[in-house]
């Protein structure tokens, strides 16, 4: 297998997650951005195993790692979502001001 293909792949979903990231104001989709780029390392992380040919695995190894921190990260994302959507009744990201210090402390 040519290490071309995934690296383009990938080079396509991170690109994809980096404009939803910058360019969309709905949290969800921001998360949905975030997951992309972390498919995309995945995905990279296999590819290079594969290529390498490593006897202990590593890439597949790291890959369940960051597979279990992404799904605890999109559960807490989403339960903070959800929960500032019951309070201010927005997914909206420039509207949402509840996180927001109002009286920011200056330091010397």
């Amino acid at each position: 297998m040519h290490l071309v293909i995934p690296l383009l792949i990938a080079a396509g979903l991170f690109g994809t997650g980096v404009y939803a990231v910058l360019a969309r104001r709905n949290a969800i989709l921001v998360l949905m951005g975030v997951e992309l780029m972390l498919n995309a390392a995945n995905l990279l992380l296999v590819a290079f195993d594969v290529w390498w040919r490593d006897a202990l695995q590593s890439g597949q190894s790291l890959t369940l790692f960051v597979i279990t921190i992404a799904a605890a990260e999109i559960g807490l994302g989403l339960a903070i979502v959800l929960l500032v959507f019951r309070l201010s009744d927005t997914v909206n990201l420039d509207e949402m001001r509840l996180l927001a210090d109002d009286d920011p402390v200056v330091q010397p």
